[in-house]
């Protein structure tokens, strides 16, 4: 599989902002879809947003029009700007990369999650 590097989350009061970012390590890669995912205490892991290979982007109507989702190619990176935070938005958020990557011989498939940032919005 393929470690992610995730990276920016912390406290912050209602109505700030934060960026998220996350890339895999290595240098080849092809991917598919990618996007974060958030989970609190006691609740399943549920979707914040993705982007696909084309760049059409998807996002969770609590987040609509507050988070944006935007990539860096040449850096293989993904970043989850997050405006207008509320109480709410509070939990650990996950990257999710789905793709291929190459080993050396070919290409593999891998379907990989980072280790969590967390995110606390709190006055």
């Amino acid at each position: 599989q393929v470690q992610l590097v995730e990276s920016g989350g912390g406290l912050v009061q209602p109505g700030g902002s934060l960026r998220l970012s996350c890339a895999p390590v290595g240098r080849s890669f092809m991917f598919g879809i990618r996007g974060w995912y958030r989970q609190t205490p006691g609740n399943q892991r549920e979707l914040v947003a993705t982007i696909s290979n084309d760049g059409s982007t998807n996002y969770a109507d609590p987040v609509k029009g507050r988070f944006t989702l935007s990539r860096d190619n040449a850096r293989n990176t993904v970043y989850l700007q997050m405006s207008s935070l509320k109480p709410e938005d509070t939990g650990a958020y996950y990257c999710n990369l789905k793709g291929e990557f190459w080993n050396g011989n070919g290409w593999t498939q891998f379907d990989s999650w980072g280790q969590g940032t967390q995110v606390t919005v709190s006055s």
